[in-house]
C-alpha cells in the first residue's frame, strides 16, 4: 500500500501541469509499447508495458506522464509486479513525417523486486508518422536513481539505459 500511495502522490503532483497544458491548447497524445518473454515450457514468463499521455504546449514542447508496469512470474514463485510513474518534458524538432525529440524525465520506481527510489534523466527519441496522427516511436532514456537531492551527484554516473519501440496517436 505504501508503494501505491507514493505513485499516487507523484501522479497528483504532475496533474496540474497537464491541466495547464490542456488549457493552453494543442494536440494530446497517447503512446503504448510492450514486450514479453517466456521459456520453452511457458513456466517462466515476463511481460512489461509502458503507456503515456502527453499534451503539446506548443508545436514543439510537450509535457506528460508515463506509466510502466512489469510482471514476472517464475515457476514455484508468486508473480512480482514492478512499476514506474514518470513525468516528462520533450522538445520536438521538425514538422514532417520524421520528428526527433529530446527531453527530460523525473519519477518514482516501486515494486516487489525494485528498490523504491526516485529517478531522473534525459531522453531522446524519434517519431515516424505513418499516417497524419499515427506514428511509430523509438526512444532511449538514461535514468539515474536517488533517494534525496544529495544523492544526485553521487549516482548520476551509475544510471540505467532504457530502450523502447512503440506506437502513438495524436488527437
Amino acid at each position: 500500500m505504501h508503494k501505491l500511495l507514493k505513485a499516487t502522490l507523484i501522479a497528483t503532483t504532475l496533474t496540474p501541469s497537464l491541466v495547464f497544458a490542456q488549457a493552453v491548447g494543442g494536440d494530446r497524445e497517447v503512446t503504448i509499447s510492450g514486450q514479453g518473454q517466456s521459456d520453452k515450457d511457458l513456466d517462466n514468463n515476463a511481460f512489461s508495458m509502458t503507456a503515456s499521455y502527453g499534451q503539446y504546449m506548443s508545436d514543439q514542447g510537450q509535457i506528460g506522464i508515463r506509466q510502466s508496469l512489469s510482471i514476472s512470474d517464475r515457476e514455484g514463485d508468486s508473480a512480482d509486479f514492478d512499476g514506474a510513474t514518470v513525468g516528462f518534458y520533450d522538445y520536438h524538432f521538425g514538422g514532417g513525417d520524421l520528428r526527433p525529440f529530446l527531453g527530460a524525465n523525473l519519477g518514482y520506481n516501486y515494486g516487489d523486486r525494485t528498490e523504491e527510489t526516485f529517478s531522473a534523466g534525459p531522453e531522446a527519441g524519434l517519431k515516424y508518422y505513418v499516417l497524419d496522427k499515427t506514428f511509430v516511436q523509438g526512444m532511449v532514456q538514461y535514468q539515474f536513481l536517488f533517494d534525496s537531492g544529495s544523492d544526485v551527484d553521487d549516482n548520476y554516473d551509475d544510471g540505467i539505459l532504457y530502450y523502447s519501440v512503440g506506437m502513438g496517436f495524436n488527437f
